[in-house]
């Protein structure tokens, strides 16, 4: 009997097995124009946003200017030839990316001819897209660049040919995987499109598309990796104000030397150190995503940077050289705003503990105050009682002592031999010992 082995498999086999294959590279051959845009289309005060559905409305609305049916479900990746380009579409966490490769053998015509650097953006697959899309992504946009793959033969006489397609500056150039050379400047163009170059010097089957892929995720990581960048910078004058505001408590608390007004004060500052602990907390709510995400950025792109390769061509500072001296400051930032916060957020704590030990303390010595009030109190009523009790006893024996004298001047009237005065005080101590006696007695039953 033949075995079903399908059937046996756990139902996230299949899924994960091809996650590892869901975001194959570009197959690419020198010479190739690529267009990349990352499109960031969550809202910052709603982290928990439905990116994948916001994505995939922006890719159908792509797909159906050309009659083109787009990916459904919670696709994550999308590839479709539209005939004049290629699109690779990639949706991430927070963003989506689209990398447009010009189709047309334009390219390969001036290849032919003899390719020269300053004509390697002449024709870019941005002009085959749709305006009126292109237009709906405004304030979306957080990475457009151009990627040209050139063959080894294109004509570069000298680095004059590099500034006729880059912005006055720094640039960039470094070997990669010592077949080819990358040359950037990580600035916006004129045209509002950043611009890499790479060289194709011999790269093995797929490596063009790795290489040029390593690079947008570069560029796309740095720019995702910086938007923690403003949010270190919106916190620090508000973790500067809480920190005064601490100082100024702290201070406040070394002046106190007890007493009922000095309580009241300190219950006030109870008050606003928990205000500023608030404070802390939400700022922190605020901003630890966005921090940790940035680092988790950072991260990649230091990754990506290693997969290159890198080796230095005279002269020009390399990739991994630029982010050392522009990007891991500003991470550097974020890292040290969030441990501030951390470190804040425990001093806060730490001196709400003293303070609130110092209040404790006060109403402990308080309480005592009273209880030794009440031990007085007590002392009082117990005097009082004796002298109460001292006071039922005498007039207990009065009234039966009385008592008993009528009760025998009855029966001397009757005849009987006795003297009631003599007799009653002798028995005037006998009652009040018992009177006494039965008293205690009482008490001690009641207590």
């Amino acid at each position: 009997m033949a075995i079903a082995y399908t059937q046996l498999n756990h139902p996230l086999r299949v899924p994960l097995a091809a996650e590892v294959h869901s975001r194959p590279f570009l197959r690419l051959q020198a010479p190739e124009v690529v267009t990349h845009l990352a499109v960031y289309a969550r809202d910052d005060a709603h982290v928990g946003g439905d990116n994948v559905s916001t994505q995939q409305a922006i890719l159908a609305a792509f797909c159906a200017h050309f009659g083109v049916a787009s990916p459904s479900g919670d696709a994550k990746y999308f590839f479709y030839d539209f005939g004049r380009f290629r699109l690779k579409w990639e949706c991430h966490t927070e963003f989506a990316t689209y990398s447009f490769v010009e189709n047309n053998t334009g390219l390969q015509a001036m290849s032919l001819s003899g390719l020269r650097f300053d004509q390697a953006f002449s024709q870019v697959p941005l002009r085959h897209l749709p305006q009126q899309w292109l237009l709906e992504l405004r304030g979306k946009i957080m990475v457009a660049t151009h990627v040209a793959l050139l063959p080894a033969h294109a004509e570069m006489q000298d680095a004059a040919s590099l500034r006729q397609i880059f912005e006055p500056g720094v640039l960039i150039g470094s070997g990669v995987l010592q077949r080819g050379e990358v040359w950037t400047d990580f600035l916006i163009q004129a045209d509002g499109f950043s611009r890499f170059v790479v060289k194709d010097f011999g790269f093995l089957e797929q490596q063009p598309g790795r290489v040029v892929q390593r690079l947008l995720e570069i560029e796309t990581y740095r720019m995702m990796a910086l938007l923690g960048l403003p949010h270190a910078q919106r916190a620090a004058p508000v973790l500067n104000g809480i920190e005064n505001e601490l100082v100024s408590l702290t201070a406040a608390m070394t002046k106190n030397s007890g007493g009922q007004a000095d309580t009241d004060a300190e219950q006030s500052m109870l008050h606003q150190i928990t205000d500023l602990a608030a404070q802390v907390e939400k700022l922190s709510l605020e901003n630890s995503y966005r921090f940790s995400a940035s680092k988790a950025y950072f991260r990649l792109v230091q990754s990506r940077i290693d997969e290159l390769r890198e080796v230095r061509i005279e002269g020009m500072p390399t990739i991994e050289e630029f982010m050392d001296r522009r990007l891991a400051p500003a991470m550097n930032t974020c890292e040290a705003i969030m441990r501030r916060q951390e470190t804040l957020a425990e001093r806060i704590a730490h001196t709400n503990d003293l303070l609130r030990t110092r209040v404790g303390i006060v109403q402990e010595w308080q309480n005592r105050q009273i209880l030794e009030s009440m031990n007085k109190r007590a002392a009082q009523q117990l005097r009082l009682q004796q002298a109460v009790e001292g006071l039922s006893v005498a007039a207990i024996t009065y009234y039966v002592a009385g008592l008993f004298q009528y009760g025998m001047k009855a029966l001397k009237a009757l005849g009987a031999p006795l003297n009631p005065e003599l007799l009653t005080g002798l028995l005037i101590p006998v009652i009040a010992g018992v009177v006494w006696m039965g008293l205690r007695k009482l008490h001690q039953r009641m207590h």
